[in-house]
């Protein structure tokens, strides 16, 4: 990728603005400027400055009142919250391409989403302030996007934003031309210029407006030279004669790049803030089960710096331990203080990824946790039809009385709350509340640190953290730990119905193909591991919803989204069709659901899928997958995803994809491929591969030859279950699984000749383990199969 020095420098020269996306970063007694990553900067800003927190969904008390705009008629959750804003709004689209060419006017874009923070705050501060909304409306054309519903134009002005600035993050605001090529852009901006030389947004608005009129002719030119200089710089093909990498030294790369970057203390790969970073537990998981037999210490520490992050991050209060779910962050090292806005789409990973971390060690910590997380996706996040909604925001009223919100306000405790709702005896000495204290580390005056709270918001609050175990507390009070476990157990229910209590976070009930797709595949893996119907039920569930609201197959098109109106499920007049991400993600949920369920329609839904796929962002001269397929002209740059962040990137995905649907059907097209995407970002794997986790994931399956585990039977036979369950209980990441009965794998039969001629030995069920179509002597004792699969109990 081109160096964008020269970029940054004329973005930033060109309309004589400062750089805005400096982060300040509050020390006793003065103030110093660091350059730092976006999350961390967001952050810190949030912790230094004073700002007002958003209302409800829908903005001030008595904004019904006032005067709507167009996005109004909108479905996204988002974009409702500004429908009674100032701002005359439109929606992405050619009505206000159209306006801003007949009027001559610079576009001002803004992106965000509904649970966003900062994107409440730069709505209360400046797009509900009736003066700058005459500025943008008498100057602009003024477009409002849920980043949510399209990644495409968010990823194209997010790169810009990353190239000139150096970071990212939403909201999200760019200034275009009228052909939309973006000119100055940054992420937060403060209304006026009162935070250390920052330019307020009305200051950026008014000196935008004055260079427009001045010199328009200098601005369209150097449009054009930043919208080249991008497309050059963000380009990425497959070169002549390249070789795969290789997969030793990519996963030594990796493990040592991890490890180098451990927190041996709290866990994690950073010190503050600490995100869940699924895509590196799968890979460490994945590293252990490959060098368990030739780098011993290598595989312990893979082992070790996940389930004991993982352990951590249960007993943090990134956790919530009264309704149970992730939130989206940790702001400080030691997993405590969250961010509190809970996603769906970390849900959906670290289900996967706990459900692994027992699969592995079968520790009941892990068990508890993945019940936990299921728990709350499908009692807060789940409609009735089987799709799961996006997000609970983070700001909530503290009280049904309050006009501000505060963000973690419907999350946190007082000591005297919960004395007041713990206040029974345990016994002659003890009460409810005081187990609960110590074991959540509790306190009379809160227990968070002030300087992680500047603004006062959790001034005598708690956020309830784990830092010993029942084992301790038990100890410590002289109770037994299944006691304390009950007690505790008790606490939580009391505790959750006085929560209800309280004014809830903003639900955002938009439903996103992609993110259901990872809860997909973190229930079946759930269900196969704890052998719990329930979550294969409910995975099954959502996959028929996908399927009925959110497909159309005629086409074979998968939509982007679908929403909730009048309990109803639609997709809108114009639905917005998949990106490669929702493609990508449901295709890896369906193929980890046929892994639990074996019914190979869905195996069949994923080829259909990989095949439209394929056909709408396959990049056939260059190689692997554009994120969007080119075919909106709104769309001004085509980039290919590549790098792992809080989702894994879709061209990471699609590597493992191919290689399991490519043994599953025996496509040697989709093996080639999974080999073309891994040539293509062979400098990333290779130079940065913590980049990109999940490629190496594929890398590994690509280079190591999938086993085929073919069980004969019939399905529903105790002898059978019996080898289903000594497969599904062992970690084996490099297979696929199959049941051949003649009846639910006619599908697959029709595609792999060789299932014809495995049959059941000695009248029972037999299990053969195969390796490119050629297969070992068949067993039928779990214990044979256990030797052929090289696992122990």
């Amino acid at each position: 990728m081109q160096n964008f020095g020269q970029l940054r420098w004329i973005s930033r020269r060109l309309l004589n603005l400062k750089a805005t996306e400096k982060c300040f970063c509050m020390k006793p007694h003065n103030y110093v400027i660091k350059s730092l990553n976006y999350s961390h900067c967001q952050y810190l800003i949030s912790r230094n400055f004073a700002v007002s927190r958003m209302m409800a969904a829908g903005g001030e008390t008595g904004q019904s009142n006032k005067k709507r705009n167009r996005l109004a008629t909108e479905l996204s959750p988002y974009l409702l919250q500004h429908a009674a804003n100032p701002v005359d709004w439109y929606p992405w689209g050619q009505e206000a391409f159209d306006k801003a060419k007949q009027e001559n006017k610079l576009i001002f874009l803004s992106v965000g989403y509904s649970t966003c923070h900062w994107c409440h705050v730069m709505e209360r501060e400046s797009f509900e302030d009736e003066e700058i909304g005459r500025i943008l409306n008498d100057n602009f054309i003024s477009i409002k996007v849920d980043r949510e519903e399209r990644p495409d134009v968010d990823r194209v002005y997010m790169t810009f934003i990353q190239a000139t600035v150096g970071g990212g993050g939403w909201p999200m605001s760019v200034w275009l031309t009228p052909e939309l090529k973006p000119l100055f852009g940054g992420t937060y901006f403060p209304p006026d210029d009162r935070y250390y030389g920052r330019p307020g947004f009305k200051t950026v608005l008014n000196t935008i407006t004055e260079q427009w009129k001045t010199k328009r002719t200098v601005i369209e030119e150097q449009s054009s030279v930043i919208l080249r200089t991008l497309q050059e710089g963000t380009s990425a093909s497959e070169a002549p004669g390249q070789a795969l990498p290789d997969l030793k030294a990519c996963t030594e790369n990796l493990y040592y790049q991890l490890e180098r970057s451990f927190d041996q203390e709290e866990g994690g790969f950073s010190k503050e803030p600490k995100f869940p970073q699924p895509v590196n537990f799968n890979f460490l998981f994945r590293m252990y089960a490959k060098c368990k037999d030739t780098y011993s210490e290598m595989a312990k520490s893979s082992l070790e710096m996940a389930t004991f992050t993982l352990t951590k991050m249960a007993k943090g209060g990134i956790f919530d331990h009264i309704a149970k779910g992730f939130h989206r962050y940790s702001t400080d090292a030691a997993w405590h203080v969250p961010h509190f806005e809970k996603m769906l789409y970390d849900q959906g990973q670290l289900l996967f990824t706990y459900a692994e971390a027992y699969q592995i060690t079968k520790q009941d910590e892990f068990a508890v946790v993945i019940r936990d997380i299921a728990e709350y996706a499908m009692r807060d996040l789940l409609h009735p039809a089987g799709g799961f909604y996006s997000a609970e925001d983070a700001d909530s009223l503290p009280t049904a009385e309050s006009t501000k919100k505060k963000e973690g306000a419907f999350c946190v405790w007082t000591f005297g709350q919960i004395e007041e709702v713990l206040g029974e005896k345990v016994n002659d000495s003890l009460t409810l509340a005081q187990v609960f204290c110590h074991h959540f580390c509790v306190k009379e005056k809160g227990n968070v640190n002030p300087m992680k709270d500047p603004h006062d918001e959790l001034k005598n609050q708690n956020v309830l953290i784990v830092e010993g175990s029942l084992e301790d507390t038990a100890k410590k009070l002289s109770l037994s730990p299944v006691e304390v476990n009950e007690i505790l157990e008790k606490c939580r229910i009391l505790l959750y119905k006085e929560r209800q209590k309280r004014p809830k976070p903003h639900l955002d009930d938009k439903i996103v193909a992609a993110w259901n797709g990872l809860m997909i595949s973190g229930l079946s893996k759930a269900g196969q591991v704890l052998k719990e119907p329930v979550f294969v039920d409910q995975s099954i569930k959502t996959t028929t919803f996908l399927k009925a609201h959110m497909y159309d197959e005629d086409s074979t098109t998968l939509y982007r989204t679908s929403y909730v109106e009048e309990n109803d499920i639609t997709t809108g007049s114009t639905p917005i069709e998949g990106f490669v991400d929702d493609y990508a993600f449901v295709i890896r949920g369906l193929l980890d659901l046929y892994e639990v369920c074996h019914d190979d329609t869905w195996v069949e839904w994923a080829e259909q899928l990989q095949e439209r796929q394929n056909a709408l962002f396959w990049d056939s001269e260059g190689g692997a997958y554009y994120s969007n397929s080119g075919r909106d002209a709104s769309i001004v740059l085509k980039l290919k995803d590549d790098q792992d962040g809080a989702e894994p990137c879709s061209n990471s995905v699609a590597v493992s994809n191919l290689a399991r649907l490519g043994t599953l059907l025996n496509r040697q097209d989709y093996h080639e491929k999974a080999a073309t995407i891994l040539r293509v970002f062979y400098e990333r794997v290779t130079k940065i591969p913590i980049a990109v986790p999940d490629m190496i994931c594929g890398l590994m399956l690509v280079q190591d030859t999938l086993k085929q585990i073919v069980l004969v039977g019939d399905p529903d036979s105790d002898d059978l279950n019996a080898l289903k369950d000594c497969v599904d209980k062992h970690y084996i990441p490099n297979k696929v699984t199959i049941i051949a009965d003649g009846k639910s794998n006619q599908f697959l039969q029709g595609k792999l000749e060789f299932l014809n001629t495995l049959t059941k030995k000695d009248n029972k069920a037999t299990a053969y383990v195969c390796e490119n179509y050629a297969c070992e002597l068949p067993v039928t004792s779990v214990s044979d199969l256990e030797r052929l699969l090289n696992v122990k109990e």
